[in-house]
């Protein structure tokens, strides 16, 4: 979905492939006329070449079965074309039908609580991706620049950018908080009459409450609340970021610099009083959509050196000072690294994967999989001043190799260490050193080759 936002000349090539020809028609005309309701979309959920297209992106994205246990590989077994035949037929009929999701609860890192996920069928997150398909580029066309969560060609770290700048311009009180529940708790209703605001076509319109009411599966029974597009469904936060748009809208520069990154948000304000005024006027804007900001993570910080800081997207950040390279001067800035939580996700998961349980996996094995977590971890959080939280878990990768090693020879961790220091390259585990990038006001939070990858 990343060439939404550009012209197909734009993209490097004189010509798209079909499915984002209609994207980029979608989004033109929707950019041209922000009045428009399209009234000619469900023939273009049901094309071959778009269903076939969400298959692709249900694929690539994997995913546990739902209720009726079909998994990914069985719909390859049973025939990918047969599959999308038969499920374009039966939404020209009117005979598709979602089935319950399967709900499941995953941990959040970093805490005790866990979160609820909605595992929808296969068949359902095909139609739920081709939807999505049509619809994105009509609401993208929409969106404002404070909304950063769940956008093509925006990431997390557009959003920590706009931090960086606006503390620079002297916004150093912030306001944080997150919506409640969000995705369990936007009314069905409101959100319909949000996405009618763009869409008249009765043929999505139909298909997107019957996904809606499809409820979740639960100890056995069927629940169906009149609340929530579930975490795990395809089109999930396309919807919730339509239904929020109505905070973006609403919002006025007066009071503060609002970035929003889906439920999660942060106000940059100049003073304390219109900090106070930012978290007011939030309040009544979530209020009259049915939502409320979670208490336990709303509060207004000020960015002092010395003072407190504030967690956002996985970083924590905080009002630092350093003497500047060859001269005596020194400078403040706002700073960020991996906040308490994401450190401590690092370590458990590191720890996981040296578990005694997995000591009949070679080494080797287990090496691989430390580094592609490490990898992953680190490539998000390299964007920061995370030398010294690297340093750590590199260092706590050692001890955990080292305490493996030792655990499958039977012996000790001193003998595990012997045997990475003589292996030369620490049995292979990755590196961190140097793959920092420091954040810098008004600029590019990566260097243009980064972009074109």
């Amino acid at each position: 979905m990343s060439a939404l936002v550009a012209s197909p000349a734009a993209s490097g090539s004189g010509s798209l492939d079909p499915v984002r020809a209609l994207q980029h028609a979608l989004y033109r005309a929707a950019k041209a006329d922000p009045g428009r309701r399209f009234h000619a979309l469900h023939d273009k959920v049901l094309r071959r070449d778009v269903v076939w297209r969400a298959w692709v992106q249900v694929r690539r994205n994997s995913g546990a079965a739902g209720i009726d246990r079909v998994t990914l590989d069985m719909v390859e077994q049973y025939g990918v074309s047969r599959l999308v035949d038969e499920l374009i037929a039966d939404l020209k009929d009117g005979r598709w039908r979602p089935l319950p999701a399967r709900r499941v609860f995953i941990p959040k890192p970093g805490t005790t609580e866990q979160r609820p996920l909605s595992i929808p069928a296969v068949r359902d997150r095909i139609v739920q991706a081709a939807l999505k398909i049509v619809l994105e580029p009509i609401f993208e066309a929409d969106f404002l620049p404070c909304s950063f969560g769940f956008r093509p060609r925006r990431a997390a770290h557009d959003a920590l950018q706009v931090l960086v700048d606006e503390s620079f311009r002297g916004l150093r009180w912030v306001v944080e908080t997150d919506i409640a529940n969000c995705f369990e708790a936007i009314p069905h209703e409101k959100l319909m009459q949000a996405v009618e605001e763009r869409v008249c076509d009765q043929g999505v319109l139909r298909l997107l409450r019957a996904t809606l009411r499809a409820g979740v599966m639960v100890d056995g029974s069927v629940r169906r609340a009149v609340t929530g597009t579930p975490q795990g469904g395809v089109i999930s936060p396309l919807l919730a970021n339509v239904y929020l748009h109505r905070v973006d809208r609403a919002w006025r520069g007066s009071y503060g610099t609002l970035v929003r990154y889906a439920d999660d948000l942060v106000v940059m304000c100049r003073s304390r009083g219109q900090a106070q005024a930012a978290l007011a006027r939030l309040t009544v804007l979530l209020a009259d959509l049915g939502l409320e900001p979670k208490a336990a993570k709303t509060r207004i910080v000020c960015l002092t050196e010395g003072g407190e800081g504030f967690d956002f997207l996985g970083f924590h950040h905080r009002w630092v000072s350093t003497r500047a390279v060859h001269t005596a001067r020194r400078i403040t800035f706002l700073a960020r690294w991996p906040s308490r939580k994401a450190t401590q996700h690092a370590r458990d998961r590191v720890r996981d994967l040296t578990a005694r349980s997995r000591l009949a996996v070679p080494v080797e094995r287990v090496v691989q999989d430390v580094n592609l977590f490490l990898r992953g971890w680190a490539g998000y959080f390299r964007y920061g001043n995370s030398a010294r939280d690297f340093d750590k878990i590199m260092i706590y990768a050692d001890q955990r190799m080292a305490l493996f090693v030792g655990k499958r020879h039977k012996r000790g961790r001193r003998f595990g260490q012997v045997m990475l220091i003589r292996s030369g390259n620490r049995m292979g585990l990755i590196n961190l050193n140097g793959a920092v990038v420091a954040p810098r006001p008004n600029r590019a939070w990566r260097a243009p080759a980064e972009h074109r990858r």
